[in-house]
């Protein structure tokens, strides 16, 4: 019977797979791996806790090359197939590229920012920055709608660290910040106000802005929770210079005690997490359902329909360390 790989490689296969996934669909919320018998059967974690396979992968003996086979549409079976490079074996990120572009691309074009006031909120390294740029890529989501304080903050002082890390910098960074997001709430256009926002006193300004200045603007909050150990993972594979592990697991602690749902709802929230439910996939007919985000459009105006965001647990970082 052929054997399964070591575990270091398993562990190592898991990690690149979940990497690339988080660079290419937003709406994955994570990538697993099952091993038997020589082979690596990988499926999406859909919102919902719903499971979509997508390929398997037969192991070769080495970890850069892999043979690949497709799901057959109304059973558990798998047929070899070849990649776009003609080749019935490759590199992992490749057999996930072709197996995704067919399963999970087409469930990324119903994802939409809800109108209003999205506020991110988790540690660094969580995910916050590759979701959303993942969005952008993908035409969800317009580059000017994310107002990023780590952006600013370059903008404003460059790579200076002992300017940009005072507390007059400080207080410029986020004065900028809060008057591009008036201004894009002002001409009814959906904002996505992007830094770590894990501490009340931070959602509390934004909140304020959405609400307090009579914009009438829902504010939808989402959260980034990726597990502690993958936090630090990819901290770890990021080499930041501006934070240290003691600094992630701040933060981590932070969010867990003061970013609860009901927290959240009780500081004015108007969105929570949740989703719709959208058609089976043809391969996946029997009781598998990819969960959606429900559709609103992206520039939609405040008396749009508020459409729900999921809760996140895709992992990366931010350049710099957003105190607020």
């Amino acid at each position: 019977m052929p054997k399964n790989p070591p575990e270091s490689m398993r562990n190592e296969l898991r990690r690149r797979l979940n990497r690339h996934a988080r660079a290419c669909w937003p709406h994955v919320d994570a990538i697993t791996v099952r091993f038997r018998s020589g082979f690596a059967y990988v499926a999406a974690e859909l919102p919902g806790a719903e499971s979509l396979p997508l390929c398997r992968l037969r192991f070769t003996g080495v970890l850069h090359t892999w043979g690949f086979a497709l799901p057959l549409a109304d059973n558990d079976s798998y047929r070899d197939s070849v990649l776009p490079s003609g080749l019935p074996a490759g590199r992992p990120e490749e057999a996930l590229g072709y197996a995704g572009d067919l399963y999970l691309s087409p469930l990324a074009s119903a994802i939409h920012v809800p109108a209003g006031l999205v506020v991110l909120v988790g540690p660094p390294a969580s995910g916050k920055t590759s979701f959303v740029e993942a969005l952008i890529a993908r035409g969800r989501l317009a580059a000017e709608a994310v107002v990023s304080s780590d952006e600013i903050r370059t903008e404003l002082f460059g790579t200076s660290p002992m300017e940009a890390e005072s507390d007059a910098a400080d207080a410029r960074i986020f004065e900028e910040r809060d008057l591009r997001i008036v201004t894009r709430l002002a001409a009814g256009l959906s904002t996505v106000a992007e830094s770590t926002n894990v501490t009340p006193q931070a959602r509390a300004r934004l909140i304020a802005i959405a609400i307090a200045r009579r914009f009438n603007a829902p504010v939808t909050v989402l959260r980034f929770t990726p597990g502690v150990t993958d936090l630090l993972q990819q901290y770890t594979e990021r080499d930041r210079a501006d934070l240290t592990a003691a600094d992630v697991r701040a933060y981590a602690a932070m969010a867990s005690r003061d970013a609860s749902p009901d927290q959240l709802r009780s500081e004015g929230a108007t969105g929570c997490p949740r989703c719709a439910r959208a058609p089976p996939r043809d391969h996946a007919r029997r009781s598998r359902r990819a969960l959606l985000l429900r559709p609103t459009h992206p520039e939609g105006t405040h008396n749009q329909r508020l459409g729900p965001l999921r809760r996140a647990s895709s992992r990366t970082c931010f350049r710099r360390r957003d105190r607020h």
